[in-house]
């Protein structure tokens, strides 16, 4: 498997991760080392889309640049909306170009947002709308998790795919924290009204991901011939049904992300060092749960692990309304903090939910009588498809929430209905689970499901 690299475009030609043997003598480390590269971009792209939710405390009359919270909040809004929309496009980019080559090409385009965020954000009076396109572009960065996922995807077998996928998104869900762990900095070290610092830090990190990936990533041959996956798992109400979870899931996790901050400044008056003081302890312990999330999914399976989230979150708004109701600042935080750690759980193991379903069917498939190794690529073809869905479409979670704090801090100056309708929704989703998932013991992500199919595969 190792040597079946072509020199020119470093593509790797009958990639089989399934075939333990090969897995072994080699497919192991070429796999670790495509994963890690695929963390480092993905984790500055996370850091460029979700900039806007710390650049949005620096804004203030003090440096020209004064917002009304509606508009501090429609720009956090845009960059997450536009991220969403690109997941799609970018999942399938992987298929048509190569996870390297995308890779490459995805990182370099984050230069543009980023420099054009360190110089405007210097020019007092710059007004709303050159703020809102270039956070549009920013959310290119968002883009970067369902490209980095799918081709992920390919290199590793089912059976380390929730250990593999939870590592790669946590990886890049800590780009959050760490843009607000910058954003921090800055504020206690050159004070709020340097937000230009913030945007520049990540200039030449861009560059040196871009020239690591272009050295050291490689194509999958199999990925590329994938077309018309995303069609064919459109058609698939397991697909929808996941998305839906996953707006609960990863929607809650980058939607909070970016509210946070404007959260505790609508909600308790907390000036920006306050603020950023805190913003970023949930999306660190979040993005630190979600590998942990697909270990423990890897274990119980993913549907009863994501059950088990969506309590812990319907906890965390208990917590939250209670807060609220007593003016409690310290049992704020902590509700919030609950709700990050909850739902990165849960991000790792509805993803971990995937490839099993999927291997399910072709469970059924093979013991139908039909070709084992057609049905595992299949499986995987599918697996990779509803990855960039599910992705594009739970990232659109982040985009209600936001609207959902806009409309109830902008008319009511409080957050509460925009709580008990996150409840009511974690609520719908636990049903979904139970009635689809976990009922009666349906286990569609066993590992003894995965085990049988990769038997059928060797037989």
């Amino acid at each position: 498997m190792a040597s079946a690299r072509a020199a020119r475009g470093r593509w790797i030609e009958n990639w089989d991760p399934e075939d333990e043997e090969l897995w072994e003598r080699g497919g192991k480390r070429i796999a670790r080392r495509n994963l890690v590269l695929s963390v480092l971009s993905e984790h500055v792209g996370f850091s460029v889309w979700s900039m806007w939710s710390v650049l949005v405390l620096f804004m203030s009359p003090r440096i020209g640049l004064d917002f009304a919270p509606d508009e501090k909040f429609l720009m956090v809004v845009v960059p997450t909306l536009v991220g969403s929309l690109l997941r799609l496009p970018y999942s399938y980019a992987v298929t048509r170009f190569g996870g390297r080559n995308w890779t490459v090409f995805a990182s370099l385009v984050l230069l543009v947002p980023t420099a054009a965020t360190t110089y405007f954000v210097q020019r007092p009076g710059t007004p709303l709308w050159v703020f809102l396109l270039i956070g549009a572009a920013a959310g290119a960065g968002g883009g970067n998790f369902a490209s980095s996922m799918t081709n992920i995807t390919a290199f590793y077998p089912q059976r380390h795919q929730g250990w593999a996928l939870g590592l790669n998104a946590g990886g890049g869900n800590l780009g959050v924290a760490a843009v607000q762990l910058l954003g921090l900095l800055v504020i206690s070290v050159a004070g709020d009204t340097h937000p230009a610092y913030v945007a520049a830090f990540y200039l030449p990190l861009i560059a040196l991901v871009s020239v690591l990936a272009a050295l050291r990533m490689d194509n999958v041959a199999v990925v590329r011939t994938e077309r018309g996956a995303q069609r064919e798992a459109a058609a698939s109400a397991h697909t929808w049904w996941i998305s839906l979870l996953y707006i609960g899931t990863f929607g809650s996790f980058i939607g909070f992300g970016f509210a946070f901050g404007l959260v505790l400044q609508s909600q308790f008056g907390s000036t920006p060092l306050e603020a950023a003081s805190f913003t970023f302890l949930g999306p660190l312990l979040g993005s630190v749960a979600r590998p942990l999330g697909g270990r423990i999914a890897d274990r119980f399976g993913g549907a009863r692990v994501t059950l088990w989230a969506f309590a812990g979150m319907a906890g965390g708004i208990a917590v939250l309304l209670w807060a609220t109701e007593s003016g409690s600042f310290p049992l704020f935080v902590a509700g919030f903090t609950a709700l990050f750690v909850m739902s990165g759980i849960g991000n790792g193991s509805t993803y971990k939910m995937i490839p099993a379903v999927f291997a399910r069917q072709a469970e059924v498939a093979v013991t139908s009588g039909h070709d084992a190794a057609a049905a595992f690529a299949r499986s995987r073809r599918l697996s990779g498809a509803v990855i960039g869905i599910a992705g594009a479409v739970g990232a659109l979670g982040g985009v209600a929430i936001n609207l959902a704090f806009r409309s109830a801090y902008g008319r009511l100056g409080s957050g509460e209905p925009a709580f008990y309708a996150f409840l009511a929704f974690y609520g719908l989703c636990a049903a979904v689970l139970w009635a689809v998932y976990v009922r009666g013991g349906r286990r569609p992500d066993a590992l003894s499901v995965t085990e049988r199919v990769r038997a059928s595969h060797v037989r």
